[in-house]
């Protein structure tokens, strides 16, 4: 109960004095107070009776390193705490390089989050840049190490040892990978040589190629374009963002044709070899093309040789296994970051995530570890992630279609396509959400979204929220959002979520998925039921759709079936709905098609 003591004392510290009350114990809270208070066998930051190491040695810095480093620093004043980092920096923004390519962030110093100095200054850390780490000797508990400026080696001890040795770009065995200007971009230096290669009065570099449509693949497009260089991307598979489903992809490829950017999708990259006037020709599966300058863009790996060297147990990918603790299988080496397997949060199996947001987060865990908190555990990682490609952004958390459609999973889906605020307050667009949930339960599974630079972040951000609570579909009927013209409407877009998937599950919705749509006309010899109006009808329909507008449907229900399933739709699945209700009131075998008009449009059927 100390500790619980101990945060009372500093509430008290900090509540107005009309908020006190005096009690026998001498606490000093009222009971409204009092209840808030967390008990101390809850409080995650106590830690136990161990003692803090002497000598703390992390490896890498960047995202989880540093986040190691500066908790640890936070809760012992004593230890010695020394980072070695094989390049001349320690914390950097890595995914910001493509910006600074394209001009928005202006200097490659803004790039340099905390500089050594800043670090050293800041929390008294041992900051060794320029210094590999050769190998580790888990009996002696040190390392080897090599200062690459003047090339000594010399051993340090360790009490805890934590690993943040990051990622490698992909770089796949092609003839031609290693040729000059056939670059990956993924440190200052990386970013250092590009800048000189794209700034050389020597050269009119004019077109650049792009291997790879992930997020690091489409920012390098935009950016390049904003450059002024002419822009294609080569991608093995048949859509961008292969971590979303396609569908969801649709309007990220349409951006990237309006702006220029050539996209070469269902291509395999074969080779790549010099070409007249100082050019680089490129070989795909498809056919060869001239460029100035390649990007591999296709993934990381883990940079896990010295873990691996070590005798730690990694995966098959490479990929240094830990528990909960981040601890390795030796319990005094710890490894975060983008090193590591991680425990994919929705269906708990393992899998390789790299991003800086739970690097940092492991980071935190790891120090939190060596200090002694026994209740320290990272609880997965759900992959949350974003991307804005010119004027269209992307985002996604947990669990996609193809991933439960691997896992076997039984799942419910829906689509809503609501505004990002309110209709009628000026530069009002489309969010298009997707949601995957428990057809029985309603527990959301992963969700994504696309639209306009303004609504999408927050949408997937409270989703993300939901998904590490466990929250279920109508859990998100009833969320409360703050609500003003130009922020939201009065209904959420995920509260239409909610409101499709809690009546998917009380059976209140009767839809019909656009990939079922085929066979429900082939087989059962449904109706398409166009409800918008005859102008929207003119600008695009559904194949074999017949128009009749939402207000006119009672009046001419009798050109509608009665002896065969309706099928209706509108733009967004609102009007489709209504008509749908009106047409069961009436006896028909009447369903709505999930998503309507813009979710068939993504799936390229009309």
């Amino acid at each position: 109960m100390a500790a619980a003591s101990g945060y009372r004392s500093l509430l008290n510290q900090a509540l107005p004095a009309a908020r006190l009350a005096t009690t026998a114990a001498g606490v000093g809270l009222d009971a409204n107070y009092a209840r808030l208070l967390p008990s101390a066998s809850s409080v995650r930051g106590l830690r136990s009776a161990t003692v803090p190491p002497k000598e703390l040695v992390i490896v890498g810095g960047v995202a989880g390193g540093a986040s190691a480093a500066a908790r640890a620093r936070r809760l012992s004043e004593h230890t010695h705490i020394t980072i070695f980092d094989k390049g001349p920096d320690v914390s950097i923004g890595t995914c910001g390089m493509p910006y600074k390519l394209g001009g928005e962030i202006t200097s490659r110093d803004d790039l340099l989050v905390v500089k050594p100095t800043t670090l050293q200054e800041w929390f008294n850390l041992d900051i060794r840049t320029n210094t590999e780490v050769m190998s580790i000797n888990r009996a002696e508990k040190e390392i080897t190490v090599k200062a690459l400026i003047d090339e000594t080696v010399s051993k340090v001890k360790y009490d805890k040892l934590i690993l943040a040795t990051g990622a490698k770009p992909v770089r796949p065995p092609i003839p031609g990978i290693d040729l000059d200007h056939v670059y990956t971009l993924r440190t200052l230096q990386d970013l250092d040589k590009v800048e000189r290669f794209l700034s050389s009065t020597s050269r009119n570099v004019r077109h650049a190629t792009i291997v790879g449509a992930g997020f690091i693949g489409l920012e390098l497009a935009e950016n390049l374009h904003r450059r002024g260089l002419k822009v294609t991307i080569v991608e093995r598979a048949d859509q961008v963002l292969l971590n979303m489903d396609k569908e969801m992809t649709k309007p990220i490829r349409v951006a990237l044709e309006e702006n220029g950017v050539e996209l070469r999708l269902d291509n395999a990259l074969e080779s790549i070899s010099e070409a007249e006037g100082d050019r680089l020709e490129i070989k795909t599966s498809t056919g060869p093309f001239t460029t100035d300058l390649v990007f591999m863009s296709i993934g990381v790996r883990p940079d896990s040789e010295l873990a691996s060297a070590a005798g730690l147990d990694v995966s098959s990918r490479g990929a240094v296994r830990v528990n909960e603790h981040m601890q390795t299988s030796d319990p005094d080496i710890y490894a975060v970051g983008d090193t590591i397997e991680v425990d994919d949060f929705v269906p708990r199996e393992k899998s390789y995530v790299p991003l800086a947001g739970p690097a940092n987060r492991q980071g935190r865990v790891a120090a939190d570890h060596c200090f002694g908190c026994g209740e320290a555990r990272y609880r997965g990682t759900q992959g949350s992630a974003i991307t804005r490609v010119f004027n269209v952004v992307a985002a996604l958390t947990g669990s996609s279609e193809k991933t439960l459609d691997r896992l076997n999973w039984r799942y419910s889906k829906l689509y809503v396509h609501p505004n990002n605020h309110a209709g009628y307050y000026p530069g009002a667009a489309t969010v298009h959400l997707k949601v995957l949930f428990d057809p029985f339960t309603g527990r959301i599974f992963g969700a994504q979204g696309v639209g306009p630079k303004e609504g999408v972040d927050k949408r997937i951000d409270v989703l993300a929220t939901a998904i590490q609570s466990r929250m279920t579909v109508f859990d998100l009927e009833e969320l409360e959002c703050c609500y003003a013209p130009p922020f939201n409407s009065a209904k959420d877009p995920n509260n239409f979520a909610g409101f499709v998937g809690a009546g998917l599950i009380r059976g209140e919705q009767h839809q019909v998925y656009v990939e079922q749509l085929d066979r429900m006309v082939d087989t059962h010899k449904a109706v398409v039921l166009d409800v918008r109006e005859p102008e929207e009808f003119e600008a695009g329909a559904v194949t074999g759709a017949i128009n009749i507008p939402l207000g006119q449907i009672r009046e001419r229900i009798d050109e509608i079936p009665a002896d065969r399933p309706v099928i209706t739709y509108c733009r967004q699945g609102m009007r489709g709905y209504v008509a749908k209700v009106i047409l069961r009131n009436h006896g028909r075998l009447a369903y709505n098609l999930a998503g309507g008009y813009i979710t068939a449009y993504h799936f390229d059927l009309v």
